[in-house]
């Protein structure tokens, strides 16, 4: 067996690899600390050397102005370099920047580029923001089918804004064949997530009898639950259904969402 010789060159790489990690390490202890001063320091030693996830959270800091003050274009630097290096979550940070124009002119087809390199790393919140370019035909030509695409991807990773957005493309029979009972299903994963989105969607299911039977009570139960969520929407449609409910629905309606909420939205 031959002898392994490690060259100079390859000792340097591997004691840099060593020190940027340890300054690494210090950022992630300085910033759970709350001293992010010190965690911007740290962060910028390893970044300087060229390690991915400290410039990737250096860029964070700067985006948030958490330990500097905050600047989008010193954020689009780092997040540029991470991305570069195929850092997933920088990829899909830095397609965020060109979406919203922060930092950089406002690109949506660049956006979608590194959008698309994270989502093919399986990150969902990339395949989830790709799908809805897709729906609205931004930066890319729209295409139903490869919305659905990828708004499954993200929805099968347990995201519950892409099963409510995949709910609806059931919904609507666009990109796939129409079918409500699929819309729900979607939903009612979100739902036991606690998403406040597929509450209100629901609600709005039982209104209309579409993939469930038709039954006031839990329309009424969902957008209660909604509401105190903060859905504003699900509040005006809960008081308009009111108008057509007996004192009796209404006193089980807010008992169901009572238990339902008890239940953490399992099986309600």
């Amino acid at each position: 067996m031959k002898n392994l010789l490690i060259t100079p060159l390859v000792l340097l790489a591997l004691l840099a690899s060593l020190h940027a990690g340890a300054d690494f390490d210090k950022g992630v202890a300085a910033s759970e600390a709350g001293d992010y001063a010190t965690a911007v320091q740290e962060f910028e030693k390893a970044a300087e050397q060229g390690l991915a996830e400290a410039q990737y959270n250096l860029g964070n800091m700067y985006a948030n102005g958490s330990g500097v003050k905050q600047d989008y274009k010193e954020a689009v630097k780092w997040y540029q370099l991470a991305a570069e290096q195929g850092f997933a979550e920088a990829q899909y940070n830095l397609g965020n920047m060109y979406h919203l124009g922060s930092g950089v002119k406002q690109d949506d087809w660049e956006a979608v580029k590194w959008w698309w390199l994270a989502a093919a790393q399986g990150l969902a919140s990339a395949q989830f923001n790709l799908g809805r370019k897709y729906t609205e035909g931004s930066g890319v030509k729209q295409d139903y089918k490869e919305a659905v695409k990828w708004y499954r991807l993200a929805a099968e990773q347990g995201l519950a804004s892409a099963q409510n957005n995949l709910g609806l493309m059931y919904e609507e029979g666009k990109g796939v064949k129409q079918d409500d009972k699929e819309a729900v299903k979607w939903w009612r994963i979100g739902a036991e997530q606690g998403d406040a989105g597929a509450h209100f969607l629901l609600g709005g299911a039982y209104f209309r009898g579409a993939g469930v039977l038709q039954d006031d009570t839990y329309a009424h139960m969902w957008w209660s639950i909604a509401a105190s969520e903060g859905q504003e929407y699900a509040k005006a449609a809960r008081d308009l259904i009111v108008k057509r409910m007996t004192q009796t629905q209404i006193a089980e309606a807010q008992k169901l969402a009572r238990e339902c909420v008890a239940k953490e939205y399992k099986g309600c």
